[in-house]
């Protein structure tokens, strides 16, 4: 298959390990939020649950493991809360993400963001990364049904953007993101982030690189072949 930019009218990016390196922040959130409450979770242990939502991350942990110190509702807020301010502190975009954002926009390349995160969580990102001005369209999985793997969070980004699905590039780094751009009908590029454990199934993606940075120079040079 090619992978060229001349075939999509719309780029729908993943957040939490496309745009910021933001698992490594989860696993010491969730870590920090479950020890409290006497719920001895370890970072590895949440390699089971990349790419849920975070409702269900800690619905999954509660039947699992279970405790007894705070209810699923108040772990959630602590988890949440304790995620903004590590944002704040440690966000970074990663490699490749500004010059790829920059270089979409120049083409006339809607831009889309469809996240399993919070959308106080889009927020912070947005502003920490300072990329706001990118976005046509941003939303969260937290206002669907269900989360990734479910298609409805790219299937609404979509229908926001007023493209047809087979016209949209998702970009995702986890299996249950792979699964939920696939089963909307969209090519999927798959970046894998870094601290996650080697998954041969990401290669269910359509294409994949080791960065981002890559990505944006195969389709540059795609961009220039076409041109020439």
């Amino acid at each position: 298959m090619i992978f060229s930019i001349t075939h999509y009218e719309a780029v729908i990016f993943d957040m939490d390990g496309v745009l910021i390196d933001s698992e490594p922040l989860w696993k010491i959130a969730m870590e920090q939020v479950f020890h409290s409450v006497g719920c001895k979770l370890t970072r590895q242990d949440f390699q089971k649950t990349v790419g849920l939502r975070i409702d269900e991350v800690i619905k999954y942990w509660y039947e699992h493991t279970g405790w007894e110190n705070a209810t699923p509702d108040e772990v959630e807020r602590q988890i949440i809360s304790r995620m903004v301010e590590l944002i704040q502190e440690n966000g970074a975009p990663l490699v490749g993400v500004l010059e790829t954002l920059e270089f979409l926009k120049s083409n006339q390349i809607k831009i889309g963001l469809a996240t399993s995160s919070y959308t106080i969580l889009i927020h912070t990102v947005l502003e920490t990364l300072k990329i706001r001005q990118y976005f046509d369209i941003t939303h969260s999985a937290e206002n669907e049904a269900y989360g990734k793997p479910h298609p409805a969070v790219y299937i609404t980004v979509a229908e926001l953007l007023k493209v047809n699905p087979s016209k949209c590039l998702v970009i995702e780094d986890s299996l249950n993101g792979i699964i939920a751009g696939k089963a909307a009908k969209m090519k999927v590029v798959c970046i894998p982030e870094k601290t996650h454990s080697p998954e041969p199934k990401l290669s269910l993606a359509d294409f994949q690189f080791e960065d981002m940075q890559e990505m944006l120079n195969n389709l540059k040079q795609d961009l220039i072949e076409h041109i020439d």
